[in-house]
């Protein structure tokens, strides 16, 4: 039992399925499913088709060079059966597919790789760029409620009767204690 290549999108074509297009110069075209002879008669490009794996090859999303694939090419030559052959055949076929699939899985990771330093930079631009957003006005009021109150509890330790003067000292000691701890939580996710 051959399994076949499609001419266009690169699957596989199993006995009984998919199109045999016999042109007049003696060559055959495989094809796996109907919307692959149609595209070909259309005279699409594959490598345009995003669905097939031609594009996917020359898009550097899949394998395209590698050893392995060598031994997937057809050979025609006629064999005398011999069943030591036959054995080391198929398990040499595994072993084959077995590193081709490793190779294909590295050949993702590292993409993957590049994709994620590509989105980890994109994310950091964005926030950058959209600071405001993310950040509450509100960041380093505790901190600054904290030392006021505890400030104003020593105070009361000592009472005064100049009260209107300090409350204007503490509204001037609140702010100056907001812009410190908005800029101090600025620097805090510089850090982070």
């Amino acid at each position: 039992m051959r399994i076949e290549r499609c001419y266009f999108c690169g699957s596989s074509c199993y006995p009984g399925k998919g199109v045999r297009f016999v042109r007049n110069d003696c060559k055959i075209f495989n094809f796996c499913r109907s919307k692959c002879h149609k595209n070909f008669k259309k005279k699409k490009n594959p490598r345009k088709a995003k669905w097939t794996k031609a594009f996917r090859k020359s898009a550097g999303k899949e394998l395209a060079v590698d050893p392995t694939f060598e031994f997937e090419k057809r050979r025609n030559i006629p064999v005398k059966y011999d069943r030591e052959l036959w054995a080391n055949t198929i398990t040499a076929m595994q072993r084959v597919e077995e590193i081709k699939n490793k190779r294909q899985a590295h050949h993702i990771f590292q993409r993957m790789k590049l994709a994620k330093k590509i989105q980890k930079a994109k994310d950091i631009k964005e926030v950058e760029r959209d600071l405001a957003l993310i950040k509450s006005p509100a960041a380093g009021l505790k901190k600054a409620n904290k030392s006021v109150e505890e400030g104003e509890m020593e105070e009361d330790a000592e009472i005064d009767t100049s009260i209107n003067l300090k409350a204007k000292e503490t509204v001037k000691i609140r702010e100056e204690a907001i812009v410190e701890e908005i800029h101090e939580s600025d620097q805090e996710m510089e850090d982070n």
